[in-house]
């Protein structure tokens, strides 16, 4: 799929940070984008917006049949509650399993009961929190951990019914310009009794934006499909290859 010109991508959750990057670079690369949000995204170029909240159960069915989209990306999520743990509610601890997983779930579901046309693409961003743990957010850690898996269920779905789809993970690591990454730096920092200018200058990697997301979103969808991991940790300085996960089977 290295040439985009003529082809579709919705972009769940696209009015704001990484997702707005995301269907940004798209358009930039030639595709036509839709850009599924909550509010209007108001993005230039070959862009056509639905107002929708993606979580609805008749949501995803009705706009992968409406476009027929080649490429699929779950941006959307709700911002975790930054507090620890005895200060959260049931209510705020679960609100990520409430919006990205039941997100993920709808979308992949449709997209394997359609199916989606072979060669397609869906991208499912959950979070580095998935890997390190995240004690100041709640259930957040768990629920992109479940969206993971969700998508590794499902290309193992795809590849039994030779449906050709391919389903990829990926978790990007602290982008401080969004709306989730600003507020999750700012308590870490506060954790560790640091400026966040300080907290930022001592991580280990180049930090996210949603620029360096979409550029490397579309690279990701240039990759030919069999080349293309179920799983990448996502910085600034692009996609890195997770190792496929031991499966054990009881």
């Amino acid at each position: 799929m290295s040439n985009l010109s003529g082809t579709t991508t919705i972009v769940v959750g696209a009015s704001r940070g990484l997702g707005r990057g995301i269907a940004t670079a798209f358009a930039e690369a030639g595709a036509q984008v839709v850009a599924v949000s909550r509010s209007d995204a108001a993005l230039s170029g070959p862009v056509r917006t639905e107002l929708a909240d993606a979580g609805e159960p008749a949501v995803a069915a009705s706009l992968l049949d409406r476009y027929e989209p080649e490429i699929v990306v779950l941006v959307a999520g709700a911002a975790p509650h930054m507090r620890p743990l005895q200060e959260q509610t049931w209510e705020t601890f679960s609100v990520n399993w409430q919006t990205d997983v039941r997100i993920t779930f709808r979308w992949v579901r449709e997209a394997l009961v359609r199916p989606l046309r072979p060669g397609a693409r869906v991208v499912v961003f959950s979070s580095g929190a998935a890997l390190n743990g995240s004690p100041l957010s709640g259930g957040y850690a768990g629920a992109k951990a479940t969206q993971r898996f969700i998508a590794g269920y499902a290309q193992e779905e795809a590849d039994r019914a030779g449906l050709g789809i391919t389903f990829t993970t990926v978790l990007p690591r602290f982008a401080p310009q969004t709306g989730i990454g600003a507020p999750a730096v700012q308590a870490y920092a506060a954790k560790a009794g640091l400026p966040v200018d300080e907290f930022l200058r001592r991580q280990s990697f180049e930090l996210l934006t949603p620029e360096a997301a979409g550029h490397a979103i579309v690279e990701l969808a240039r990759t030919d499909g069999v080349s293309v991991a179920p799983a990448y940790v996502l910085t600034g300085a692009g996609l890195q290859e997770l190792p496929r996960p031991t499966a054990e089977r009881s």
